[in-house]
């Protein structure tokens, strides 16, 4: 499965963004998903994810009150919209994806990652 991730850009603090996760390949159902970002000299951190069925989601706790992760299948994409954005969001985003039996968070399980996609937020 190849992952793309789009939808980043430059917004203000209070704004919000949708990215989207759009796989090739048949079985993308059949993954867990998650986004997760790396900010300048930092080191790469989970954001959220979600279950193959989309019965399942999780998410960091920076995450949590301003940011939804959704998929549509039948699209092959996984999304993950931004309200309330702040300027310590700012990041390259990716998308990726784990096996069974991967720790949701740990970012060295996922073995399948997309290219990323810059998210900027203004003060």
């Amino acid at each position: 499965v190849q992952l793309q991730a789009s939808g980043g850009g430059l917004v203000q603090a209070g704004g919000s963004l949708r990215l989207s996760c759009t796989a090739s390949g048949r079985t993308f159902s059949t993954y867990f998903v998650a986004w997760f970002r790396q900010a300048p000299g930092k080191e790469r951190e989970f954001v959220a994810g979600i279950s193959s069925s989309a019965t399942r989601t999780y998410y960091a706790d920076s995450a949590k009150g301003r940011f939804t992760i959704s998929r549509d299948n039948t699209r092959n994409t996984v999304y993950l919209q931004m309200n309330s954005l702040k300027p310590e969001d700012t990041a390259v985003y990716y998308c990726a994806t784990a096996p069974a039996g991967a720790v949701v968070q740990r970012t060295r399980d996922y073995d399948n990652w997309g290219q990323g996609t810059l998210v900027t937020v203004s003060s």
